[in-house]
């Protein structure tokens, strides 16, 4: 076993895990937690808090999985199948089958838009906030978009894929999303045959999913597209059309066979590279940006070690003195779904009642399904600038305007200026503030405390904690 970082090992033992390091485990390993929440973590302390969040079903077990899909009842020119879709078109004229298709895309378009109000409630309100987290850093990195792929059926498809694999092993996660219908459309490998071998999966399965660039040659690509030829699908269900693979011997990182889809990416997973590749988008999503290469080779030792799985290398990483270092602690800038789905749970209510999330999420940069390139969001400081910060102000007011009058004041602190200061700068923030931002808030609530509705000044206090720039950090 390979020896573990420094900066690897457990947290001290000695150390007290307190209220903000317990907020950072919800915040990181899912999109925050409430104060209750923060409380049951506190009790149950990192290792158990950590298992805990880690105990969601892989493969075919989630049985919520089967019952909570998209609500599309209400499309009426949305068919769900492929064998459906032909047969509406079936024995139509020319014009008339070009009025169905323009409604059938209007119809796809309407259910893309309910499978991303679906996934939001999903993240908000789940049983599994880490497997909800997970499978939005695996939408960013085994990235499809609905704007290129016409059927909304199969980006949901894709998304329960994401989701049974989001914490199991790696390699049968890699094939089976190099199996998964909107991938092959994504990437084109549907058109990948014999003889005109069609080289996009293959380049963005090293370039972006597995190894990185510079680490592969373009003979590789070109060896391994040979490989996936034949490899498509047939309305929701993979296909491997046996007449349009090359079967012929192929030479792949200084190996040469008859090699198929699946022998590439045990080759490639064989290479120390891939698995510091994935610690390190791991480390970049989980913790910060500029982590040691060090830290990334260790971090993919354990996954080498564990033959892929998963599990072992985020239980390492959430106990990990590096998770819980003051320079990443309240540091990173929350992503549009972040900052929506995370002020949806603490708030506790699930939209803002006047901003259509979608339209906010849009103007801040990030849907969920509709990713800006195959390389998926960039994240950091390009969520912010001077077009996105007004509307993440906006957006996260107001959440505030629904929460109801009697939540906005808490039993025993109703007219104590400090104490409902405190009180909302924990449960939002949930880290301290300047104590000169803290007064001001002190000052301005005492002010409104005078007024008749004194609601309304706890909830422009309120207002005034979601808009400091503390709170776009996480």
């Amino acid at each position: 076993m390979a020896k573990l970082h420094p900066m690897l090992m457990p947290i001290d033992a000695a150390a007290p895990f307190n209220r903000v390091r317990a907020a950072h485990l919800l915040q990181r390993g899912a999109f925050g937690g409430t104060s209750d929440e923060i409380d049951q973590v506190m009790k149950l302390g990192l290792i158990r808090a950590i298992e805990q969040l880690l105990d969601f079903p892989d493969a075919n077990a989630d049985e919520q999985s089967k019952t909570d899909v998209p609500d599309l009842s209400g499309i009426s020119d949305y068919p769900r199948t492929f064998a459906e879709r032909q047969a509406m078109l079936k024995n139509l004229s020319a014009e008339e089958r070009n009025m169905l298709v323009q409604k059938l895309q209007a119809g796809n378009r309407q259910a893309t838009f309910a499978t991303i109000d679906w996934w939001m409630r999903r993240m908000t309100r789940g049983s599994y906030p880490l497997q909800e987290k997970l499978t939005l850093f695996w939408h960013g990195h085994f990235t499809t978009s609905a704007r290129d792929e016409r059927s909304a059926w199969l980006m949901w498809q894709q998304n329960e894929t994401l989701r049974r694999n989001a914490a199991g092993n790696y390699r049968i996660f890699v094939k089976a999303v190099s199996r998964d219908p909107a991938m092959l459309d994504y990437l084109n490998n549907q058109q990948n045959r014999k003889g005109r071998p069609n080289e996009n999966y293959a380049r963005e399965l090293m370039e972006l999913f597995t190894l990185g660039i510079g680490n592969y040659t373009e003979n590789d690509i070109k060896e391994a597209a040979r490989a996936f030829t034949g490899w498509g699908h047939d309305g929701e269900e993979y296909l491997f059309r046996k007449n349009f693979h090359d079967d012929g011997q192929k030479t792949f990182f200084g190996k040469t066979g008859n090699f198929g889809g699946d022998n590439i990416i045990d080759i490639i997973l064989a290479r120390e590279t891939s698995g510091d590749y994935i610690a390190g988008k791991f480390l970049k999503f989980f913790v910060g940006e500029n982590i040691d290469p060090a830290v990334a080779h260790a971090l993919g030792d354990i996954l080498r070690e564990n033959d892929y799985e998963l599990r072992p290398l985020l239980r390492t990483l959430f106990a990990s003195k590096l998770f819980f270092d003051a320079a990443y602690v309240g540091t990173q800038i929350k992503s549009p779904v972040q900052l929506v789905v995370g002020t949806g749970r603490i708030a506790s209510v699930n939209k803002p009642r006047r901003v259509r999330t979608m339209q906010a999420m849009e103007a801040m940069g990030q849907v969920p399904f509709m990713p800006p390139n195959v390389r998926g969001w960039p994240g950091g400081r390009i969520w912010i600038n001077t077009s996105t910060l007004l509307v993440r102000y906006n957006t996260a007011v107001d959440f505030i305007g629904s929460i109801d009058d009697k939540a906005l004041v808490p039993k025993g602190i109703a007219r104590q200026p400090i104490a409902l200061v405190d009180y909302w700068v924990d449960r939002f923030i949930q880290r301290p503030i300047d104590e000169d931002k803290r007064q001001v808030l002190i000052n301005q609530l005492g002010k409104n405390l005078g007024e008749k509705l004194e609601t309304s000044g706890i909830r422009r206090m309120v207002e005034l904690v979601v808009s400091m720039p503390e709170y776009q950090l996480c």
